[in-house]
Order: structure tokens, then C-alpha cells, then sequence
């Protein structure tokens, strides 16, 4: 079985090509996907992006919580989200596909933008109810899940096909600060001005990051579109990943590790089982985690020459499995901290490569519905995963649970080196 015939071989518009961009031979620069003005544009309405996303996220659920002081209700935001965010995935890879994406994330992140300033003029009257949170979840979530083929998509048409693994890694470490940076943001608001506050500028930072991607010049519209149904252009892009020579050992790679160790939603457990910590440890091990997720998409950076992806992508699955075995074994939360931090930054490595991956060898017109697989094979996997560690945790504790899954994890990534010969041979053009 060989690799597809070099879809990525294709030509940047002239507005992204850069005179003083390395040349094909030359050895890239940490940030040169930033001297392409589209992928700068791309860049900013990403961060402002997730940057509301995530204090849109905080301040519904923190609202909800002041008003009913329920954990069970509050919990019924992930049931909302989960209900809603697969149908509006599979659409929104058949959307990206066949409408211009500029256009759909403009439209989807417009929606997003207003839903959130609706709830902030409901909040300032005193008139926003239980009910109209949990709309509020339900619609800002399918347009987030929506949006996520577009984004992703939009990647691999501003830089040039060289430097898409620079631009990928470049992205995660902005999500990842942003991830950091949103839940100041929300203290600080929220501390200083209340959670109405905290509404409007969740809205006003969205608003930038639906108008931007209609700024920018390279095309938006993936070239030879799909025609046909939404379902019968789900089942295509269906065909296509289940016959790709890469992608399905990939995506059950990363689903075989993160099943027996995801650990990022039941982060308390962890604390309490393996450091006998309550929220002071959690909030260490959590920072620690997005830490070593941003040195982690740097670091990824450093690979973005080196040809043998696919190895690399078993070598930095290797290594998460050696540290979640050291994870579960270490006497201290000091070492604990530094395990997961090594833990977020091999992940973030196996992450840009995967989806670096999907970008370089799928057609224009398939990648949105790839990369939508590739998140709902994510997706599903992380919510498997917290049922798997919290059931085998509370069985047999949160030590022998991550030692457990470093050794189901070294095996499955063994036995993908062993089985999928062109994963090991695929080399980076």
C-alpha cells in the first residue's frame, strides 16, 4: 500500500507568497508561517477566537452555578454540548468542503458572537433564566464544532505547503497560551466587574474573529467541491479516511492511548489519589499541564524539518507512555506537576504531527471532512477515556490506572509500528 500521490502539491496565491520567505532547500525558521500576511490574519481571528470561546465557556457555567448552586445541573452542560456537537461536526466537514470557509466562519462565529451578547443584554435586565443558558450552550456549541473544519482547513491555503507543519504547531501554541490566558481574563473581569461584564467582552473579543477571515486574500472555497446531499458527502469523506494508507492507523493510535488515559476532566481524582490533594493541587497540576502543552507545540516546532513524520509520531507516543507510567509513580506533587507537563508537551507534539498530517496528504476538497473526523475520533476517545480512568481509579486506584495505561499505551503504539508499514515509511515532502 503506498501514501496518496502528493495532493499537497500545490501552488500558493500571490498573496501568500513572501519574498523573504525561506526558500524550498532552506531550513526553516521558528516563525516563519508569521510572515505570510494571510496566515497572520488567520492567526489573530484564531486566538481572538479561542480566547472568547473559552470566557464564553466559563461565565455561562459560572452563572449557572451562582443561580442554582447545582452540580448536577452544571453538569448537563456537557450532556447538552455532547448531544449536539457530533451531527454538527460531520455537517461542519461537508460544510467546510463544499462553501467558502472565510465566509462560513464568518457566519458561524457571527452567530456565536450574538448568542453571547444576547445573554449579557438578558443579564443586565436580570432576565436571563436557566433555560436560556442552556440554549445558549446548545447553539455556541454547534458553532464551535462547526467551525473547526473551516479553521482547520484554512490552514493549508495561507503558508505554503512546506511550512504547514510551522503553522499547525504555531496554532496549538496559541491555543494553548489562550487557553492560559482566558481564565485570567475571566477572574479578573468577573472579580472586578461581575459575570454580566464578563458577557460583553466574551462578545466583543468574538466579534474580531468572525470578520477577520473575510480579510484574508487566498481563496476560500476548496477547489473541485463535492456535489451531492449532506449525508451522501458525510459517507465520501467517510470512504476516503477508512482507505487512506495513514489517517486510520493514526486516528486508532491516538484513540488506543487516550482511552486508558485521559485524565484532563477528572483532574480532582488524580489529585486525590495520587497526591492525596484537593483543589490547590489541581489547580497546580492543570497549569502545569497547559505549561507543558505550550513548550510542547514549540517543541514541535524544532521537528518541523525532520521528514519521518510518522516515526515521530510513534517515538513522541513512546515517550507519553514512559511518562504516564513515571506519572503514576511519583511520591510528590513537584514531580507530579513536572510528569504531566512532560505529559501535555509530548501530546502536543503527537497533536501538530497528526494534524499536520492530515493536511499535507488530503485533497482541498476532502480536508475539512478529514479533519473533522480526525476531532470526532479525538472527541470520542476523551470521553471513553474519562469513563475509563474514573471506572478503574475508584476499582483499583489512580496509581495502577496510569501505570495500567502506559503499558495498554507502549503496546497499541508497538503494535501500530508493527502492523501499519505506512505510517513507519511516510516521510514529509
Amino acid at each position: 500500500m503506498t501514501c496518496p500521490r502528493r495532493p499537497w502539491r500545490r501552488s500558493v496565491s500571490s498573496s501568500t507568497a513572501d519574498p523573504q520567505a525561506t526558500p524550498p532547500g532552506g531550513k526553516p525558521k521558528p516563525w516563519e508561517a508569521l510572515r505570510y500576511r494571510d496566515y497572520r490574519v488567520h492567526w489573530l481571528a484564531t486566538f481572538c477566537y479561542v480566547v472568547g470561546f473559552w470566557l464564553r465557556f466559563l461565565t455561562l457555567s459560572q452563572w449557572l452555578f451562582d443561580t442554582t448552586g447545582s452540580a448536577a445541573q452544571l453538569g448537563l452542560i456537557g450532556l447538552v454540548q455532547l448531544f449536539v456537537q457530533i451531527p454538527a461536526l460531520l455537517w461542519g466537514g461537508t460544510v467546510a468542503d463544499h462553501f467558502d470557509r472565510k465566509r462560513v466562519l464568518f457566519i458561524v462565529n457571527m452567530i456565536t458572537m450574538s448568542v453571547i451578547l444576547a445573554c449579557g443584554i438578558l443579564a443586565a435586565g436580570d432576565l436571563l433564566r436557566t433555560w436560556h443558558v442552556y440554549i445558549a450552550v446548545a447553539i455556541t456549541a454547534a458553532t464551535h464544532t462547526m467551525a473547526q473544519p473551516a479553521r482547520g482547513a484554512m490552514t493549508a491555503v495561507v503558508v505554503p505547503a512546506r511550512h504547514i507543519m510551522l503553522a499547525v504547531t504555531t496554532d496549538r501554541a496559541t491555543q494553548n497560551v489562550a487557553m492560559i490566558f482566558a481564565p485570567l481574563l475571566f477572574a479578573g473581569v468577573a472579580e472586578a466587574f461581575g459575570l454580566t461584564t464578563s458577557f460583553f467582552i466574551a462578545a466583543a473579543v468574538i466579534l474580531p474573529a468572525a470578520l477577520l477571515p473575510m480579510a484574508i486574500h487566498a481563496r476560500g472555497r476548496a477547489e473541485n467541491a463535492s456535489e451531492g446531499s449532506t449525508l451522501e458527502r458525510v459517507i465520501e469523506g467517510f470512504r476516503f479516511v477508512r482507505r487512506h494508507p495513514i489517517l486510520p492507523g493514526l486516528f486508532l493510535l491516538d484513540s488506543g492511548i487516550t482511552v486508558v488515559s485521559f485524565y484532563r476532566e477528572i483532574m480532582p481524582v488524580l489529585a486525590r489519589g495520587l497526591f492525596r490533594g484537593g483543589a490547590g493541587a489541581v489547580g497546580v497540576l492543570s497549569a502545569a499541564n497547559s505549561a507543558g502543552a505550550v513548550f510542547g507545540s514549540f517543541a514541535a516546532i524544532a521537528f518541523a524539518g525532520y521528514r519521518a513524520k510518522g516515526m515521530l509520531v510513534l517515538y513522541a507516543s513512546l515517550a507519553y507512555a514512559m511518562v504516564l507510567f513515571g506519572f503514576g509513580s511519583v511520591p510528590n506533587l513537584a514531580l507530579g506537576a513536572l510528569m504531566i507537563a512532560l505529559l501535555g508537551g509530548t501530546d502536543a507534539v503527537t497533536v501538530a504531527v497528526r494534524e499536520t498530517t492530515v493536511q499535507l496528504t488530503t485533497p482541498d476538497h476532502m480536508r475539512g471532512r478529514a479533519y473533522s473526523f480526525m476531532i470526532l475520533t479525538a472527541q470520542t476517545a476523551n470521553n471513553i477515556g474519562t469513563i475509563w480512568v474514573g471506572f478503574w481509579s475508584a476499582s483499583i486506584g489512580a496509581p495502577s490506572t496510569m501505570q495500567m495505561g502506559a503499558g495498554i499505551a507502549i503496546v497499541a503504539t508497538l503494535i501500530i509500528w508493527r502492523v501499519w508499514r505506512p505510517i513507519r515509511e511516510y516521510r514529509y515532502p
